[in-house]
């Protein structure tokens, strides 16, 4: 090679963390002949059809997605947890790096390499990062889809909207201009929670679980109250029903001893004003919301409301 040449060739190198398509070998001047003599000394490694990496050993993540994206063609994109991962909205996955590419395009699924999606409507998509990757919209959107029933999807997407601040205007929009192939309206829906208050996994599963599966009038959430000159947020309150209650949905932050702290202020604040408390943990409401709804009732009912808590599951027990 040239000067020049090796200088693009290490350029290269660098930029896909040392992976590289057979096609950018024949640009280089790699014959191959010169490739097999590269893989058979063991100096280079065969990771997929067309791909190979310019060392041996264990590969890096970062060369795995570069292998994954390389096979995939020039409009592969990064897609669902891998894109997840890198717009920083999930842990990194260890598994199959997954790619979307069009209608039409040949690459399929690798073993545990790469994931193959396909999407009629790739090019709207697709943002020019690099590596470039779906919407961070169209991937929570993606991720939530791949769940195995319409509840677990909502939980999905909530926790990714409120958790990474993907903003609910943008996944709303997403969710009309590109319909996903299943749980479109229970999508829309759990956006339609977010928007007005939802702000966590928890308050998801409540807002669904405990007060719309068991009839319960709907709470006014994200209410301010101030406590020692301090302006915090109530989870839902049900003063517009004229029920002085607050329901305190209790996540991992609230095991800290500062928040802990602010809580039993908080309290206080609440007992002095003459204020019902509720507070349900993650382990309270996955395992029996039935029993969440049919306390939350009891103190309904305790100041005036007439309606019953119940659903298919509980019904014998309201």
């Amino acid at each position: 090679m040239t000067p020049l040449q090796q200088d693009r060739w290490d350029a290269l190198l660098v930029a896909q963390a040392g992976v590289v398509h057979v096609r950018q070998l024949r640009a280089f001047g790699v014959t191959e002949a010169m490739l097999l003599a590269q893989v058979e000394g063991e100096r280079w490694r065969w990771i997929v059809h067309g791909v190979y990496a310019t060392f041996t050993g264990p590969l890096p993540q970062a060369s795995r997605v570069w292998a994954a994206l390389l096979y995939g063609g020039a409009a592969a994109v990064l897609s669902h947890g891998t894109a997840a991962a890198a717009w920083g909205l999930a842990p990194v996955d260890p598994g199959p790096v997954h790619i979307t590419v069009p209608y039409g395009a040949s690459a399929v699924s690798q073993g545990d390499l790469v994931v193959v999606h396909r999407s009629r409507a790739h090019r709207h998509i697709v943002v020019a990062t690099d590596p470039p990757r779906t919407s961070a919209a169209d991937t929570v959107i993606d991720v939530a889809v791949e769940e195995d029933d319409a509840r677990a999807a909502c939980t999905v997407l909530t926790g990714l909207m409120t958790g990474a601040r993907v903003r609910p205007l943008d996944v709303e929009r997403r969710l009309v201009e590109r319909p996903p192939r299943r749980y479109r309206r229970a999508l829309a829906a759990a956006v339609g929670r977010v928007r007005h208050g939802v702000q966590s996994a928890l308050e998801e599963l409540y807002a669904v679980e405990v007060e719309q599966a068991h009839g319960l009038p709907p709470a006014v959430r994200q209410v301010p109250v101030v406590v020692d000159g301090t302006t915090l947020w109530e989870d839902a309150v049900y003063d517009h029903l004229g029920v002085p209650l607050t329901v305190r949905l209790d996540g991992r932050t609230h095991l800290r001893d500062d928040v802990a702290f602010r809580d039993r202020r908080r309290d206080n604040a609440a007992e002095l004003a003459g204020r019902s408390r509720l507070v349900f943990g993650w382990a309270d409401l996955s395992a029996d919301p039935c029993g969440g709804a049919r306390e939350v009732a009891h103190v309904l009912r305790r100041h005036g409301w007439d309606g019953r808590a119940a659903c298919p599951r509980c019904a014998p027990r309201s």
